[in-house]
This record gives structure tokens, C-alpha cells and sequence, in this order.
């Protein structure tokens, strides 16, 4: 393939699309704070790979130890998302970034790779039958369907953290427990919270702003999580349309 990848870095950070969000203007206020995010991760080892055009083809991960996920475990690291949409399916770009990313571990003299996935492919989370097929391994479960994946070169494996095996929490109110890493997430708090308001509903929203309230959640975490009922919910990002129709809460 000719197509170039790049890496973010902090000389091209603020020039440079988030391929997540382009140029969609609801979403600017979201990728101005991933811009910010990224800023203070970059220095951290935190990769952030795209293709050089205009579309969503990128891979973004991190070492574990600071990656803000309920994962543990030594010298790995975390994909946070694999991402390969539209027209740009088809031509082997995911496996130019996965291939990248190993590669890329194994230099550092990483132990591996991991990764969130699922039983059946969910939103927002990478296909496990794509990741099977590089040698990754279930390493751990939480709840019925989810799974880190792993990808180990030292025999070792990463976990989730107790906490995130619970996938329940003492409150019975709508509860999302939101990051700052994703561009999509500011516009979906706005429109939850109106939502939320103009139909009387209790509403919990818990920001997941460090490190440590990353790594001690009490779910899986893919910069989303919505609880209610005191059980874990979905990793879809709402809206007013999603709500009335997914869980048909409120009436």
C-alpha cells in the first residue's frame, strides 16, 4: 500500500485531525478536550496512530500502567481502539496497525498486548475473531460478556481489577461514569443531561478525570458506562433517541 501512517505528536497535535471526529461541529467542543487529554499523555509512552488522509483509520493505545482502564497488569499495552470505517474497510489498513502496535511492543520489550473486547462484537469495541487470529488469548472476563484479550510474548497475563468485575454499583439512578478521551462524549453528556432534565429522571454523572479513578471503577471501561438499576447497562454512547428506544426507561 502507498498511504502514509502518521503518529501524533506534540509538534503536530494541534494541526493534525482526531480521525474519530472530522469535522463534525458538534462534536469540536469533545475533540478540543482530547486534544488536551492527549497533551498530557503523550509523554506517558501514549500512541495515537492515523492514517494520513481523511478518514477514520487510526489505533490508539497506551502502556498499561498508565492507560485509564480497570486493567492490571506488568509492562503490556493497552489498545484503547482499533478503528477501520467506511470505504476504507477492505484494504488491510487494521492490520497495518495492529501489526504496527505489536511490533512497536516488542521493541519497548513489552511482556504484550491486550485489549477489550466481547463474546459478540459490541459497539466501540474491536472484533475478537479479527484479534483470535493474531494469537490473541482470553486473559479475563467480566460480567457475561466481556473479555480482555491478550497477546502475550512472556507467558504472563494481564487482569481486570477486582472493581471492575462487580458491574454494579449501590445507586439505582441512571449512572454514567464518563472520560475525557473520546471526542464523542461531550455532546452525548449534553444531551443526556437536557434529556434527563426535561423528563424528571435522576441522573448521575461521574467524570472519570485521573488516573486512579480510571483503574478502580466498578465495570469494564471504554470511556463509557451506563448503569441502572444498580447493574451495568451498555458501553453505547446515548442520545434522546437511544435512550427511548434501547431501554425504554422512561416512558
Amino acid at each position: 500500500m502507498g498511504e502514509q501512517f502518521i503518529n501524533l505528536t506534540d509538534s503536530n497535535l494541534e494541526k493534525e485531525h482526531l480521525c474519530c471526529a472530522i469535522a463534525d461541529k458538534k462534536h469540536q467542543a469533545g475533540v478540543d478536550v482530547k486534544r488536551q487529554w492527549m497533551k498530557e499523555r503523550i509523554a506517558e509512552g501514549h500512541i495515537f496512530r492515523k492514517l494520513d488522509a481523511k478518514g477514520k483509520v487510526f489505533i490508539e493505545y497506551a502502556p498499561l500502567e498508565t492507560a485509564w482502564v480497570p486493567v492490571k497488569g506488568d509492562n503490556y499495552l493497552y489498545i484503547y481502539c482499533l478503528w477501520v470505517s467506511g470505504s476504507f474497510k477492505g484494504k488491510g489498513y487494521a492490520k497495518s496497525l495492529l501489526e504496527y502496535c505489536i511490533h512497536d511492543a516488542k521493541e519497548r520489550g513489552k511482556a504484550g498486548v491486550c485489549i477489550l473486547s466481547s463474546k459478540k462484537k459490541k459497539p466501540f469495541l474491536s472484533d475478537k475473531k479479527f484479534l483470535l487470529k493474531y494469537g490473541f488469548e482470553v486473559a479475563d472476563t467480566a460480567g457475561d460478556d466481556y473479555e480482555l484479550l491478550a497477546l502475550s510474548f512472556d507467558g504472563s497475563k494481564p487482569g481486570f481489577s477486582e472493581s471492575a468485575k462487580k458491574m454494579k454499583i449501590d445507586s439505582k439512578d441512571l449512572t454514567i461514569y464518563y472520560g475525557l478521551q473520546c471526542p464523542y462524549i461531550s455532546n452525548c453528556v449534553d444531551q443526556v443531561q437536557e434529556y434527563c432534565k426535561e423528563n424528571n429522571i435522576p441522573l448521575n454523572l461521574i467524570a472519570v478525570d485521573s488516573l486512579e479513578k480510571a483503574k478502580t471503577l466498578p465495570c469494564v471501561f471504554n470511556n463509557w458506562a451506563v448503569f441502572y438499576n444498580g447493574v451495568y447497562e451498555t458501553n453505547h454512547l446515548l442520545n434522546e433517541t437511544f435512550l427511548k428506544k434501547k431501554f425504554q426507561l422512561f416512558g
